[in-house]
C-alpha cells in the first residue's frame, strides 16, 4: 500500500523550515505483490519535491524540521528536477539561466564533504542544470555521498520499491536527436542537451516488470483532462491556451504513463501544485499524479508518501531489468544529430536478464563508489580553474560499463580540442536570460523556461 500524507505543507526560509498550514486527510492506494510466501511488509516514509534549485539546505532543514514535529522517519527523497548539481564556479557556464540567476546555491558544500545528506536522495534533470556533470553520469550514478542522479532515464530500487524517471524537458525539433552536445557547450547546445530524446524513452517503453514510482519533470500531455484543470487556470491564467491547445506537457511523458501505468506519477516544472487521477482503461489500475513547486515560503513544494516495503534494507540499489535493457540498447546510442536505428536491435530479454542476473549476484546490487572528478567549489575564491571546462570520463560510469562489459562511448564523436586533465580530487586538498521562444513561459518569474 502506498498511502499520500498531506499532513503539512511547508516552506523554507534561509536554512530554516516554516510550517505554513496543515491539513488532516489521506489517500491511499493498494497494488498487489504476487508471491508464493507471505513478505512481512514495513511502513516506509518519501518525501517528494518539486523544483529543487539547488536549495539542498533549506530542503533538508524542512525535512528534519518535519521529522521532530510529526514524530516521524523519513525515509528517502525525491527531486523532480532542476536539481542544480553545481560543484564549482566553472559548472555555472554549463547551467541554462541567466546569467543574473546563476549562483552556487548549497549542492556543492554535500559534494565537497563539507555536508553530508540527511537522508538518501535521488533527482531526475530538468532544464536548469549544470549539464557537464550530469553527462559524465548519464547512465546514472552518485552525484555526492547519499545523492543519487537517475540518469537521463533510469530505474532503480529502494526497499524493493522501483523507481523510474525521465530527465529533461520535452521538445519536438530535438526528440528524434541523438545526444550531440558535448562540453564546453556553446549557446544553443546549452538549451537543448536536456531535451528529452527518442531513445531514453524508447528504453524505458521496454519496461515489463511494475514501477512503483515514476518521476519526470515536465507533466505528461493531457494530464490536465485527469484533474481540476479549472482550478489550475484560475491560479496560472497563462496556462489555459495551452491546455485548449493540446500543447501543455509531454508527449513522450504522456506514452508512457499510458505504457507504464505506475501507481504513482510526480512532476515539477510548471512551479505550481497540481493533483490528477488517471484510470487506466475500463476498470483498471489508477495512477494518482501529483505535481509540485520549488522551494520558496509560501509554496506547495514538498509532499510525503507512506509506501509499505520490504523488510530493507533501505538503501539504493540497481534493478536488473533496467541494467538488462541498458545492456541491450547501448551500442545503439546515438550520439550525433542522426537518430537512433531500433531496426536492428533484438532483444532476447530473458537471455540478457540471466546474463545480468549472475553479474549481480557474484558483485552485488550497490551503485558503485561515489568519485569527485573536478575540484570542490573554495568560497573564498571566485576564479574558476578553465581546464575543466570539457568532458570528463567519471570512474563510476566507467565502472558500471565495465561491468556490464560495455565500450565507453559517452565522448564519441566529440569535436576535436586539447585533452582533459581527468582523475580525482580531494576538497581537503590545497591543489585541489532563457531566450528560447519555444521554452514554456512564466509570467511572473524571470527563471522558469
Amino acid at each position: 500500500m502506498i498511502s499520500l500524507l498531506l499532513s503539512s505543507r511547508i516552506a523554507a526560509v534561509s536554512g530554516k523550515p516554516f510550517l505554513l498550514s496543515r491539513t488532516s486527510f489521506s489517500l491511499a492506494v493498494c497494488f498487489l505483490r504476487l508471491s508464493s510466501t507471505i513478505i512481512p511488509y514495513i511502513s516506509m516514509k518519501i518525501a517528494i519535491e518539486g523544483c529543487m534549485h539547488g536549495d539542498l539546505d533549506n530542503v533538508y532543514a524542512t525535512l528534519l524540521h518535519l521529522q521532530e514535529v510529526e514524530k516521524t522517519k523519513i525515509d528517502l527523497l525525491i527531486c523532480c528536477g532542476d536539481f542544480q548539481a553545481v560543484r564549482n564556479v566553472k559548472d555555472l557556464d554549463s547551467l541554462s539561466v541567466p546569467p543574473k540567476f546563476r549562483s552556487m546555491n548549497s549542492f556543492w558544500k554535500y559534494y565537497s564533504g563539507e555536508k553530508v545528506a540527511p537522508f538518501p536522495t535521488i533527482f531526475i534533470g530538468g532544464n536548469h542544470e549544470a549539464s557537464n556533470y550530469l553527462w559524465e553520469l548519464y547512465y546514472g550514478g552518485w552525484a555526492a555521498p547519499h545523492i543519487y542522479f537517475l540518469g537521463f532515464a533510469g530505474v532503480v530500487k529502494f526497499g524493493g520499491i522501483r523507481i523510474g524517471g525521465l530527465s529533461g524537458i520535452y521538445k519536438s525539433r530535438d526528440y528524434r536527436s541523438g545526444h550531440f552536445e558535448r562540453p564546453p557547450y556553446n549557446h544553443s547546445d546549452i538549451k537543448s542537451v536536456y531535451h528529452v530524446r527518442e531513445y531514453d524513452v524508447h528504453k524505458l517503453m521496454q519496461i515489463e516488470e511494475p514501477l512503483d514510482i515514476f518521476v519526470s519533470h515536465d507533466w505528461p500531455l493531457g494530464i490536465t483532462d485527469h484533474g481540476n484543470w479549472k482550478d489550475l487556470v484560475r491560479d496560472k491564467p497563462y496556462f489555459e491556451k495551452e491546455i485548449q491547445d493540446r500543447t501543455l506537457g509531454s508527449k513522450p511523458a504522456a506514452e508512457l504513463l499510458e505504457k507504464l501505468k505506475p501507481p504513482y506519477w510526480f512532476s515539477a516544472h510548471l512551479h505550481c501544485k497540481f493533483a490528477a487521477l488517471v484510470q487506466h482503461e475500463d476498470g483498471g489500475s489508477v495512477t494518482k499524479f501529483l505535481a509540485l513547486d520549488k522551494c520558496i515560503p509560501r509554496r506547495k513544494f514538498l509532499q510525503i508518501i507512506e509506501v509499505e516495503s520490504d523488510p530493507g534494507p533501505h538503501e539504493i540499489e540497481y534493478d536488473e531489468e533496467w541494467l538488462a535493457i541498458t545492456r541491450r540498447f547501448n551500442s545503439i546510442l546515438p550520439l550525433t544529430t542522426k537518430p537512433a536505428n531500433f531496426g536492428g536491435v533484438q532483444f532476447d530479454k530473458e537471455e540478457c536478464r540471466k546474463w545480468v542476473k549472475s553479474k549481480v549476484q557474484s558483485r552485488g546490487s550497490k551503485p558503485f563508489e561515489f568519485v569527485r572528478t573536478v575540484p570542490c567549489h573554495n568560497s573564498s575564491q571566485t576564479v574558476a580553474n578553465d581546464s575543466f571546462s570539457e568532458h570528463i570520463r567519471n570512474p563510476q560510469t566507467e565502472a558500471l560499463l565495465q561491468f556490464l562489459e560495455l565500450p565507453y562511448i559517452l565522448d564519441k564523436s566529440e569535436p576535436a580540442h586539447n585533452p582533459t586533465s581527468q582523475g580525482t580530487f580531494d576538497c581537503d586538498s590545497q591543489d585541489g536570460p532563457i531566450d528560447d521562444v519555444d521554452e514554456i513561459q512564466l509570467p511572473e518569474e524571470e527563471d522558469d523556461d
